[in-house]
């Protein structure tokens, strides 16, 4: 595991969810262990950068060995908190949160497991989702403390998320998965994922432009 003391760079910690997933792909075609090299061809990146990321974890490989693959995956899991109980809620129960709701890999996969969905709208409220029901947003303060959660996603429009975003941060909530497009200025001890669609397409074609203009040049 990690020390506690060590700084670990963010851009390490978003490479580990993608770890974990080749790592599970290895598992479910019963490959017992891999080399950095091998990894690295899999992964498109070098094997020291492996070596590197892993080795502020406590490296986890053997000379000669390689990695066991069923154990860095069980490593990479506790170090991403997924060896702990994940209790999950989502504000916005329209299209967005109600597919999000529908992703199986949330229980399946990963642990989380969904436990509400909250919404003003009338015509929303008291249907079920993969058997999770949606509430009135009335019930968020009460719900959130009750079960002691601690993640939420949010799937609201921009103008709404950052009063209750706030508001949900007083009441217990430490991070949010944050799918409206607006920057969320809340507490230090507070974390914020930001989920934006329309910068990640934005960036996509400019990538898919600037490539077509310098190849026809």
């Amino acid at each position: 595991m990690a020390n506690s003391d060590k700084n670990i760079s963010s851009a390490v910690i978003k490479r580990l969810p993608r770890y974990f997933r080749y790592l599970g792909a290895l598992k479910a075609k019963n490959i017992t262990r891999i080399s950095s090299k091998e990894l690295s061809e899999q992964m498109m990146v070098t094997a020291s950068q492996i070596r590197q990321d892993l080795n502020n974890f406590g490296g986890f490989g053997q000379q000669g060995y390689g990695y066991n693959v069923d154990n860095l995956y069980t490593e990479i899991g506790k170090i991403l908190g997924l060896d702990k109980r994940n209790d999950m809620i989502i504000v916005g129960a329209g299209n967005l949160g109600q597919a999000l709701a529908n992703y199986q890999s949330f229980n399946e996969d990963y642990g989380y497991k969904v436990m509400a969905l909250f919404d003003v709208n009338p015509k929303l409220i008291g249907i079920s989702v993969r058997g999770v029901k949606v509430l009135d947003t009335d019930e968020l303060e009460n719900f959130i403390k009750t079960h002691g959660i601690k993640i939420a996603a949010l799937t609201i429009p921009k103008d709404q998320a950052p009063s209750i975003a706030k508001k949900m941060a007083e009441w217990g909530i430490k991070g949010f998965w944050n799918f409206a497009p607006i920057d969320l200025h809340l507490p230090d001890n507070v974390t914020v994922e930001n989920v934006h669609l329309a910068e990640s397409l934005m960036t996509l074609t400019y990538n898919v432009h600037n490539r077509e203009e310098s190849e026809n040049e």
